[in-house]
């Protein structure tokens, strides 16, 4: 899901910290999550852990959204209409549900467990998502990447892939960007990155090593997982700066337990993130919204039923660039 609040913050901020990070890349930063209800037909709410008042990426990742179990029954499950997007990559990665993806390229695909879509809005691009008539329980997250300004005007794009389990003792990983244990993604990024899911058995011990170069981030999903030495809980997100050779995970849990790894070197540009836009400058997404608003740029999305979400009312002060505190 994109970010869809009907009245978005310049930069969404979560609850203090529990920080326990250290510069040498042997702490991890414990992020916890807000409660984000979305607009639209039908709002949903998720657990938002990027961006936050002290971090705004963990490598080039600048957004993560947590969402469900939902019972799509009870709840009505997604409907967002088409909305815009500039200056960055969407990730969507499901656990559970199904999801109908349809865009201005003219794709028309579906986000199904296990298979990752990645959808690039440099310049401009459009879509919606639609939970599908089969679904009865809606879980996932929903990650965005910065696009480097070199390549924030870069053309609309989209791409599918389904990775291979790897099975370890222990654990098995899917990954989705960059590489682990072995594995390859072939999708193709504006930045070195790093994006899997893992699930680890009860009691469970794995070490993987890892380019130190790389800052990382682990999103827990389900159990309790001890991160190179941290506790972390179901939905916090574990930082741990540059410079670790091996990421060393335990499942405290008596079930096994589920995550998604993020990583990339540290992103080292100003962005300014407002509603569906990355830019540089006030005047940059203030052009992207009356874009939108004009129908200009974005390109027609086919086969949804509804209008286009409209876009919110800027502030009427500057937004101000952000990076992370260092």
């Amino acid at each position: 899901m994109s970010n869809v609040e009907t009245e978005p913050a310049q930069t969404p901020c979560g609850p203090e910290e529990n920080s326990d990070a250290r510069p040498d890349g042997t702490g991890v930063e414990v992020l916890t999550p807000r409660d984000v209800p979305l607009g639209g037909p039908r709002a949903m709410t998720v657990r938002r852990t990027l961006p936050q008042r002290a971090r705004t990426t963990i490598g080039a990742w600048c957004f993560a959204d947590h969402y469900g179990p939902d019972d799509v029954a009870r709840t009505g499950g997604m409907d967002v209409a088409p909305h815009p997007h500039t200056g960055l990559q969407t990730v969507s990665w499901l656990f559970s549900g199904e999801i109908e993806h349809r865009d201005s390229l003219g794709t028309h695909a579906y986000v199904r467990p296990g298979e990752l879509n990645l959808m690039t809005g440099g310049h401009g691009i459009s879509h919606s998502e639609v939970s599908t008539a089969r679904t009865t329980i809606l879980h996932g997250v929903q990650l965005w990447t910065a696009l480097p300004a070199e390549h924030r005007d870069t053309g609309r794009d989209f791409q599918h892939h389904v990775p291979e389990p790897v099975r370890l003792d222990g654990a098995e990983i899917r990954v989705f960007l960059g590489s682990l244990a072995g594995s390859v993604s072939p999708v193709r990024t504006f930045t070195p990155l790093l994006g899997a899911e893992l699930t680890l058995a009860p009691d469970a011990d794995v070490t993987l090593p890892v380019d130190p170069a790389f800052e990382h981030g682990l999103l827990v999903d389900q159990g309790d997982i001890t991160f190179n030495g941290t506790r972390l809980t179901s939905a916090d997100l574990g930082y741990l700066p540059l410079g670790a050779p091996a990421l060393t995970l335990h499942n405290d849990s008596a079930t096994p337990s589920r995550a998604i790894l993020l990583g990339g070197p540290p992103f080292q540009e100003e962005i300014i993130m407002w509603w569906n836009f990355i830019g540089r400058s006030t005047e940059e997404i203030a052009q992207a919204r009356e874009d939108w608003t004009q129908g200009r740029r974005f390109g027609e999305v086919t086969g949804y039923d509804g209008d286009p979400l409209p876009a919110p009312v800027l502030p009427n002060v500057p937004l101000k660039p952000r990076r992370n505190r260092r």
